[in-house]
């Protein structure tokens, strides 16, 4: 097999996200409507004059309606979270919300008292959706690799190579033994008449020191897998994240037999394809 890393590097693509990476609407639709029976009623604080007593009346009316406040500030419910007392003195959040003297206090020292007055905001359940839209963004680094085994699904999807997805190690005892005690998830599978393939995939499009700890930890796990007869490991991974682990990655490039990106993975699909039929 013909390796060129420089090569390699050169093909690293910018980024991996499609459309629906940026924002995941679904989970904001569902995270509203689980408190959208509370943000209507808390609704009816909006405009009042006297807040004071809107949020007494609520508070004698259903106090359970105040454990939602926190989300109107961008935060979500955290019972370790704590704010500073103007004595400088440490408290839990959620306290306040066990009483109407502590919602008042919350509702005046985040200033959401005089947005309520003010009618800066007309509709809560509308303002949250936009929270929980800016909030979702601060996932987007977990579904950096959800989409990335999604994109990989896709691909073998339509060169028809059957496949299967998130796969322990226990299942193959003799990959179980070559790697010891520490179990392991692939995140592929490929079985063809020659061999299984046991599959990571990967991207980043920053750096960081974990990238240094991934190649060196494929490093480990590829000739334990490979050792195995009947096996071989593959390692797909692309981002130009790792330009700044360039010389660990070269590493690993160098030691791990079967290593693709996205574009030079089309030569490890012939392979694939050809041992299928």
């Amino acid at each position: 097999m013909n390796k060129d890393f420089d090569l390699f590097m050169s093909q690293l693509a910018e980024t991996n996200a499609t459309l629906d990476f940026y924002t995941d609407f679904s989970k904001i639709r569902e995270n509203v409507r689980s408190i959208e029976i509370k943000l209507n009623t808390l609704n009816y604080l909006i405009g009042k004059e006297d807040l004071d007593k809107a949020v007494k009346e609520l508070w004698e009316n259903d106090k359970r309606v105040f454990s939602i406040l926190d989300i109107l500030i961008a935060t979500r419910q955290d019972q370790h979270k704590k704010y500073l007392d103007e004595k400088g003195k440490p408290h839990l959040v959620h306290e306040l919300l066990d009483s109407y003297e502590g919602v008042m206090t919350f509702l005046n020292e985040t200033g959401l008292a005089d947005v309520l007055k003010n009618k800066d905001i007309k509709n809560l359940v509308d303002y949250v959706f936009g929270v929980e839209a800016g909030l979702d963004t601060h996932a987007r680094k977990n579904r950096s690799g959800d989409i990335t085994e999604l994109l990989l699904h896709r691909i073998l999807t339509a060169n028809g190579i059957e496949h299967r997805r998130e796969v322990y190690s226990r299942e193959f005892p003799a990959i179980k033994e070559a790697l010891g005690t520490d179990e392991k998830r692939f995140d592929f599978v490929i079985k063809t008449k020659r061999c299984t393939y046991l599959i990571e995939v990967n991207f980043y499009s920053g750096g960081g020191t974990k990238l240094n700890e991934v190649a060196r930890s494929f490093s480990g796990i590829a000739p334990k897998v490979n050792s195995v007869e009947g096996f071989e490991f593959v390692w797909v991974t692309d981002g130009q994240g790792w330009n700044s682990a360039r010389n660990k990655l070269e590493e690993a490039y160098n030691e791990i037999d079967r290593m693709y990106n996205f574009e030079s993975l089309g030569n490890f699909l012939e392979e694939v394809k050809s041992e299928l039929e």
